[in-house]
């Protein structure tokens, strides 16, 4: 890992960015250290585009006393452009234009690849946050793509708990994985988001075999997420990480 940058926040988070080799990321510490870590995932359209409600959420899990870390994802931002997942977006925006069903070739296509290539990238980071002296365990992941949310807390050992924001573009083989799932999860839904399909998102936490799952339903669309709702998963890091 190498340090890029550094800025102290005006509510006195260290903000840092780095690489991983190529993989560009940013670290957001609180003053009171060693901190538990929660890994803060989003869409695929580059930082530079995530980074104010990346900030607004690394601030809020800081006064939390949070460590937060995000990295880019494959194929966007400054990384190398990926045409296969070029393809698959152009093949669900004009599904969604034409009001079409999305089929699951289109979802494979999306979802499966990027969540082979952005799970190890995670991991690496997290061998790398891990060994900072003022990173401590244990870790939780929210938000982001949940299938690669679904993926890393099956694999990733170190992961104790997990927040997903819940959507329908999700592949099939993804609910098997799902069924593997045991780490406590705090899942947030949209009841009237226009690019999901509630029912699946539905017998998508039905799937998950965590012992501990709640769900967070919210009247509103996609980008309608009351503010209690980001109290309410700060809650549930706090309960499963300190």
């Amino acid at each position: 890992m190498h340090l890029t940058s550094e800025q102290r926040l005006d509510d006195g988070v260290l903000e840092r960015e780095f690489t991983l080799g190529e993989i560009p990321g940013i670290l957001w510490t609180p003053a009171s250290a060693p901190a538990p870590l929660i890994l803060l995932g989003h869409p695929p359209l580059g930082l530079r585009t995530m980074y104010p409600r990346l900030v607004a959420r690394a601030r809020h899990c800081a006064a939390e006393g949070f460590a937060t870390a995000t990295i880019e994802l494959p194929g966007s931002g400054d990384r190398p452009r990926w045409p296969a997942a070029e393809q698959a977006r152009a093949d669900l925006r004009r599904a969604m234009e034409a009001s079409e069903p999305v089929s699951d070739e289109i979802v494979d296509a999306l979802v499966l690849p990027l969540v082979e290539k952005a799970v190890p990238e995670w991991q690496a980071a997290l061998d790398a946050l891990l060994s900072l002296p003022e990173i401590g365990g244990p870790v939780g992941y929210s938000g982001g793509v949940i299938s690669i949310g679904i993926r890393l807390a099956v694999v990733e050992p170190r992961i104790a708990a997990a927040g997903f924001f819940a959507g329908s573009l999700v592949p099939r083989a993804m609910f098997e994985e799902a069924r593997q799932v045991t780490v406590p999860l705090h899942v947030l839904l949209q009841w009237d988001d226009e690019g999901n399909d509630r029912q699946a998102a539905l017998d998508l936490f039905d799937a998950f075999g965590s012992k501990e799952k709640s769900l967070h339903a919210n009247m509103g669309g996609h980008t309608g997420v009351p503010q209690f709702a980001g109290d309410a998963a700060a809650q549930f890091f706090t309960r499963h990480l300190k």
